[in-house]
């Protein structure tokens, strides 16, 4: 299980910054009224797939956890690590790469570049911050993980 850990927390990084770069390249094509270009699909797919891959992860490390087996075996709703990791952390990694996923799927079927660069920028915005507020930083009030295990 530690193998897999280890994957998940690494894997973030590459997560956060292909949803960054889809961020930036949602503005910088907006703004400057470029157009969709097939590298841009080929990034949104690529962030959408990572954070896809990230999420099984996570639902693998979810059913066999010591932390969650224990959260549910007490079911207190206490504050506590296992609290976090098992309602908050997976309710709230659930809901962002569904936005990824709701967001990449409209962007494909609009045929308006600029529309399909708005549709990114929000959706993926809107991931971005649930995700940054669901990892258990080092610093975070909620969690504390160290950057790599």
């Amino acid at each position: 299980m530690y193998y897999l850990l280890l994957c998940h927390s690494a894997l973030r990084w590459l997560v956060l910054i292909s949803i960054l770069w889809v961020i930036f390249r949602a503005l910088k094509g907006r703004f400057f009224k470029e157009s969709f270009q097939r590298s841009d699909h080929i990034l949104v797919s690529s962030a959408s797939g990572l954070s896809q891959l990230q999420l099984l992860l996570g639902f693998a490390l979810y059913f066999w956890s010591p932390i969650v087996q224990g959260f549910w075996a007490n079911r207190s709703f206490e504050w506590s690590e296992s609290l976090f990791f098992g309602v908050i952390h997976f309710a709230l990694m659930t809901v962002a790469i569904v936005l990824v996923s709701i967001g990449s799927s409209l962007a494909k079927r609009d045929s308006e570049d600029s529309k399909k660069f708005k549709v990114l920028f929000i959706y993926y915005s809107l991931a971005l911050l649930i995700i940054l507020v669901a990892i258990p930083w080092p610093f975070s009030p909620l969690a504390q993980r160290p950057y790599l295990p």
